[in-house]
This record gives structure tokens, C-alpha cells and sequence, in this order.
């Protein structure tokens, strides 16, 4: 299992003073080397504990895209075991959003 990640926020650069308003939505990145085919089990895993989370969230595979809410987007994908997914979550909660998904990917069987 392989699982490395990249977090950033829009509240601007460093040099900037943070702003006293409420804070763009972070963007989280993840990579997941899966272990399994996606096919329908793990899909519908992922696609059951998204809507959990008020970020948005989005896998990737080999230049495709997919909701990470929708069972059949994830699974059109056609990611295999061994491949690398990326998953890229936006919102207030994004870190734990992809974290919590990317567990569930690496934990498919």
C-alpha cells in the first residue's frame, strides 16, 4: 500500500497577512497505489462515506475523472491493482475527506 499527500489552502501567499474572513476552501491531494481492481465493493465504499464530508472530492486514473459519489463514474475509471489513483478533495474538511477515501481505496480487496 502506498499513500502520499499534498495539502494547500487559497488564503493567499506567504508574504500576505492572513485575512481575518473566513478562508477559501483547502484543496488536498492524495496518491493511492490500489491494491485491487476498483470494481463495484470498493466503489460503492468510497461512494458511500463521500457524501459524509462537505468537501468535494474527485478521483483520477490514467487522464479520467470520476465523483468520487458516484458507484458506476468510479468504477468506468477501469483503475486496476497496482495502478495509481489520485484523489483530490475541496472544501472546509478536505484533508480528512481524503484521507478517510484514500483509506478505504488502499484498504480494497
Amino acid at each position: 500500500m502506498s499513500v502520499s499527500s499534498e495539502s494547500t489552502t487559497g488564503a493567499g501567499t506567504a508574504s500576505a497577512p492572513p485575512a481575518p474572513a473566513p478562508q477559501a476552501p483547502g484543496r488536498h491531494r492524495m496518491t493511492v497505489v490500489l491494491p485491487a481492481d476498483l470494481h463495484a465493493r470498493p466503489a460503492g465504499r468510497v461512494a458511500t462515506a463521500a457524501p459524509r464530508f462537505a468537501s468535494t472530492v474527485r478521483l483520477a486514473y490514467e487522464g479520467r475523472t470520476a465523483a468520487a459519489t458516484s458507484v458506476l463514474a468510479l468504477m468506468a475509471l477501469g483503475a486496476t491493482a497496482g495502478g495509481t489513483v489520485e484523489l483530490t478533495a475541496e472544501g472546509p474538511d478536505a484533508p480528512q475527506a481524503a484521507a478517510a477515501l484514500a483509506g478505504i481505496l488502499a484498504a480494497a480487496e
